[in-house]
């Protein structure tokens, strides 16, 4: 039915019932496949620039492997999927040609490394209890087609480690600052590079911390100007955004 569909607009076009910018906006309207669990809707990449992405938590691992591999079927390519526990990584594996990072917790279905982004997106985190968010951004913006930079633990309690990685920095189209307690990484690198920071609270440290509220705050409150802020552990999130910007004008 799909294909009959599509090329039923193909040949109205052929016709000159419709023109090639109406029929793509059909095509960003096309109807989605129901599985009945889920909606899949497959003309996201045709609206977006990047196809439908899969939350895993609270999904089982049968819809999981059932939601990818209806995307698979019509072309899916770097399929993602997020927040996956190991348990149900293992058990969706065995249905799917998937890769999985279990730091992030994120999955790969169908991997294509195809470089499409214009420049460099570089992830830096303030200290390594910040790595699961910090991948979880990295392998986004990877899956996307972006070439990416990790400078893990470069924080400001040892600021000399971050400044030995200029180079990289200021050769970056995007920097995502991933940090937690303070959150202070976000200003300082806003402070340095020419280009737009997305900073990325984590929920790591102390009490006062609360669960990453005082990271979230500092980072809303930035002196630095380019600083925008995601949400708390929003990896994903930051990594998406940053592959946005990173494919503009491409």
């Amino acid at each position: 039915m799909e294909q009959e569909r599509i090329l039923n607009i193909m040949e109205r076009v052929q016709s000159g019932e419709l023109t090639p910018e109406q029929a793509v906006l059909q095509l960003k309207m096309e109807p989605f496949q129901d599985l009945g669990y889920a909606k899949i809707d497959h003309h996201r990449a045709l609206r977006q620039g990047a196809a439908e992405v899969i939350y895993g938590a609270g999904k089982s691992a049968a819809q999981i492997a059932g939601i990818a591999s209806a995307m698979l079927e019509k072309g899916g390519k770097n399929i993602l999927i997020t927040r996956m526990d190991p348990e149900k990584a293992e058990e969706a594996g065995r249905l799917l040609p998937m890769r999985y990072d279990p730091v992030s917790r994120v999955g790969i279905v169908g991997p294509d490394t195809e470089i499409t982004g214009r420049g460099i997106v570089a992830v830096a985190t303030g200290g390594t209890s910040d790595l699961p968010v910090a991948e979880e951004a990295a392998l986004t913006a990877e899956a996307l087609g972006n070439r990416v930079e990790r400078l893990y633990d470069v924080g400001v309690a040892g600021l000399h480690r971050l400044l030995a990685k200029m180079d990289v920095i200021m050769s970056a189209r995007v920097v995502v600052a991933v940090a937690g307690m303070e959150g202070a990484l976000a200003s300082v690198l806003g402070g340095l590079v020419d280009c737009p920071v997305i900073a990325v609270p984590t929920s790591v440290g102390y009490g006062a911390n609360f669960g990453g509220l005082s990271a979230l705050l500092s980072m809303l409150n930035s002196c630095a100007s380019g600083v925008s802020v995601v949400n708390i552990d929003n990896g994903f999130g930051a990594g998406y955004l940053a592959s946005m910007i990173n494919h503009i004008g491409g």
